[in-house]
């Protein structure tokens, strides 16, 4: 093989790497894109860093918007007895307050037709309110769909 040859056009391995992704069409596939979280929240809420850590630890994205959240939450039509520190979008959809990561890929996955989730308040135990301060002590709390007539269903509960 003459050195200015690419090793792609190789016939040896043009045949290898075939034949491996036959077996692996996943190592062919382009890299999924990671969704990316905008949160709106104060910028000194140490809970909502904690909630965007806990995100990111689970393949989220995320990206901060250090202006509070009450205009963004009125803007996604979350009404305010749903409300929590944070308000955050991901593809087209609200998340409000510490909804765990799980809950936000099944609602990415599924897609349903709702404005978002909500967890409403700050429950203690819930992804971003679980620190080491709170000497493992763990609140039950609901993840809510909230649907665009106003009403919600719960989506997950946390017992």
């Amino acid at each position: 093989m003459a050195a200015t040859e690419s090793l792609t056009r190789s016939p040896r391995r043009v045949l290898l790497l075939g034949t491996l992704g036959a077996f692996f069409p996943a190592a062919w596939a382009a890299p999924e894109a990671l969704p990316l979280v905008e949160v709106w929240k104060s910028p000194t809420c140490g809970c909502c860093w904690d909630w965007m850590k806990h995100l990111e630890a689970n393949g989220l994205r995320t990206l901060a918007h250090d202006e509070g959240n009450e205009a963004k939450r009125a803007a996604m039509g979350i009404a305010p007895r749903y409300g929590a520190c944070h308000t955050a979008v991901v593809a087209g959809y609200a998340i409000e307050g510490h909804v765990p990561a799980r809950e936000i890929k099944r609602l990415l996955r599924q897609r349903p037709a709702a404005i978002g989730l909500s967890v409403p308040g700050m429950p203690i135990g819930s992804p971003g309110m679980d620190g080491g301060g709170y000497a493992g002590r763990k609140d039950a709390y609901a993840v809510l769909l909230l649907t665009k007539d106003g009403r919600h269903s719960v989506y997950q509960a946390y017992p």
